[in-house]
């Protein structure tokens, strides 16, 4: 992370078409059109936002982790940072960021990894692919697009501190956010947004304490 990185948005809040809170261990799934601007603010700090992107026309179409790795030799999200589709494609740009690292490799928490990571009696404690799955299953945006459990790729993790060790693993470590910081993206093309609020409370990604975040949306007259 470098000062460079760092960079507060002038959007105003009154001014958001969308403005919502999402309770933690919740689903959220909205569109986000061509131009408009998005926001995801961590209100109490260090809580991990597990999100996905689709092509709001072809869910075929999703946010790829390797292709936007690969594309920028970078396994961290910040300012100026470009999420890519599966297809090559530029779906947004990270605009402005007061956090300034966010995880492309943890993944989300499932009932299967819980239990292979902590204990056995984890496995019935609830999940971000929990969280996915009944968002698919209920949220008319992805209804529309006629979605499934395939259609759950390897997802970003807002906020969330996930350091790659010398031998090749990965930590999952306390978080480097703080209580209103915020990462802003603008889409380059019309996509749906689907959010797992995690709901872990087995490791520090959240500080053993899930709690709610903030989402908006601009269009782009207001930007």
């Amino acid at each position: 992370m470098s000062a460079q990185d760092l960079v507060v948005s002038k959007l105003d809040p009154h001014l958001a078409v969308v403005d919502e809170i999402c309770q933690a261990g919740e689903p959220w799934a909205k569109p986000v059109k061509k131009g408009q601007v998005f926001r995801i603010v961590d209100l109490e700090g260090n809580q991990a936002v597990d999100t996905l992107f689709y092509n709001a026309s072809r869910a075929l179409e999703r946010y790829s982790a390797t292709d936007t790795i690969r594309r920028q030799n970078r396994l961290y999200l910040t300012t100026g940072s470009k999420l890519y589709s599966n297809f090559g494609n530029v779906m947004l740009t990270i605009v402005a960021d007061t956090c300034g690292r966010h995880d492309t490799l943890g993944g989300a928490c499932a009932a299967e990894s819980n239990t292979v990571r902590y204990a056995l009696d984890t496995y019935p404690m609830h999940s971000c692919r929990d969280s996915f799955l009944h968002a698919l299953a209920h949220e008319p945006v992805c209804e529309q697009l006629g979605m499934s459990k395939r259609d759950l790729p390897s997802n970003i993790n807002f906020f969330m501190n996930v350091p790659v060790t010398e031998s090749g693993g990965l930590e999952f470590v306390d978080g480097v956010s703080a209580p209103g910081k915020y990462v802003e993206m603008r889409a380059e093309m019309d996509v749906v947004v689907l959010i797992s609020n995690c709901p872990q409370l087995n490791n520090p990604c959240n500080a053993y304490n899930p709690t709610p975040i903030r989402l908006l949306i601009w269009n782009p007259a207001d930007t």
